[in-house]
């Protein structure tokens, strides 16, 4: 399909720069199979679901990946930004770093003068390998989770560039980026869908008789980046790692042969699920890297309604949820939200998609 056919207007103090107060005040646009629209509320999420049915949300937890630090040892020293984008094993990380012509292989980075915790000391990091796009593979001094809790410690949250362009992460990104059930570190940008959760909400939804479970989908930086490609056909798309273990799968698959219905809670936990599923319908364990790819004319296997968040023009997201509820009702949804005033993007407000 033609990338330009995912594209829209949005006016921008349509972007929510920060999250509303408490988590679930944000707004809920539910889209019926008719296509007719509702204006409710995170809130009403309880009495929108049936009993039996199964939420599905991600664990996963952001790492402050954005790291301040300089060249050392060669030369002037030299400020570098870098971004961690993807863990490799226990002290090596994947990042993009600017300005990247100035780093070699071999150069040390130095992140931070001296760490809130005195035995850490500095935060070291060899250039490891370096590739054309301004990419470098480091390796770090420290490993595992002396590794993760210095980067904790100097790193700031990975904003979307949305945000990033318009203000700094600060101290309240620490707590509004991480969803109520970040568990596994592993995410560079959160599963937005998730942030609008609290404990009361989550204790209603069981009252309701409403099933929750949770998978692992480490988000990568790759789920902002637009399709540049003239036509979906010809865009790669970027893998993430994730993980459903056999007991998930079979509290899900029981949960369905009783008429229940799978709620994927955001695009990370649905690209999870129909990874893990079987053209039958049948979920099975997963443990691996997905880059599946979902748009119009995609036959869904396991996810029945979905609750997302609004996405980008011409993102793989918005071609996700076009394939979900499809391209004209989801072009229709967004310009009634953009009309309505819905918040868009991380912080934003919320769209309830329900599949006949």
């Amino acid at each position: 399909m033609r990338t330009d056919l995912f594209d829209f207007p949005l006016p921008p103090d349509r972007i929510a720069l920060r999250p509303v107060r408490p988590r679930d005040a944000a707004r809920l646009l539910a889209v019926r199979p008719d296509g007719v629209l509702e204006d409710r509320a995170i809130r009403d999420l309880p009495e929108l679901l049936q009993p039996g049915d199964q939420l599905v949300v991600n664990d996963t937890r952001v790492v402050p990946a954005s790291l301040s630090g300089r060249r050392i040892g060669r030369g002037p020293e030299t400020r570098i930004e870098a971004n961690l984008v993807k863990r490799l094993d226990g002290s090596r990380w994947q990042a993009f770093v600017k300005p990247a012509k100035r780093l070699a292989a071999g150069d040390v980075v130095r992140f931070g003068d001296e760490g809130k915790v005195c035995f850490l000391g500095q935060l070291d990091a060899t250039v490891e390998a370096k590739g054309e796009g301004g990419e470098v593979t480091f390796a770090f001094a420290f490993h595992g989770p002396v590794l993760d809790q210095a980067i904790a410690e100097r790193g700031e949250m990975p904003l979307p560039p949305y945000i990033a362009s318009r203000r700094a992460p600060d101290d309240e990104d620490r707590a509004d980026y991480q969803t109520l059930f970040a568990h596994n570190e592993g995410s560079v940008a959160a599963p937005t869908a998730g942030l609008h959760f609290t404990e009361q909400l989550v204790s209603r939804l069981k009252a309701r008789g409403i099933g929750l479970h949770t998978v692992t989908l480490h988000v990568g930086a790759g789920t902002f980046l637009p399709v540049k490609a003239e036509d979906t056909a010809d865009h790669k798309m970027h893998a993430e790692y994730g993980t459903l273990t056999g007991d998930t799968a079979a509290a899900l698959n029981a949960a369905r042969r009783a008429g229940g219905r799978i709620v994927a809670v955001g695009s990370t936990s649905l690209r999870l699920l129909e990874s893990a599923t079987e053209e039958s319908g049948t979920i099975r364990p997963f443990a691996g890297e997905t880059a599946i790819f979902i748009t119009p004319g995609y036959a869904f296997r396991a996810v029945d309604v979905m609750l997302t968040n609004f996405h980008l023009p011409r993102s793989t997201l918005f071609m996700l949820v076009a394939a979900f509820s499809g391209l004209d009702t989801m072009k229709r949804a967004y310009a009634h939200a953009i009309e309505a005033g819905y918040r868009f993007y991380s912080y934003g407000d919320a769209c309830l998609l329900l599949r006949a």
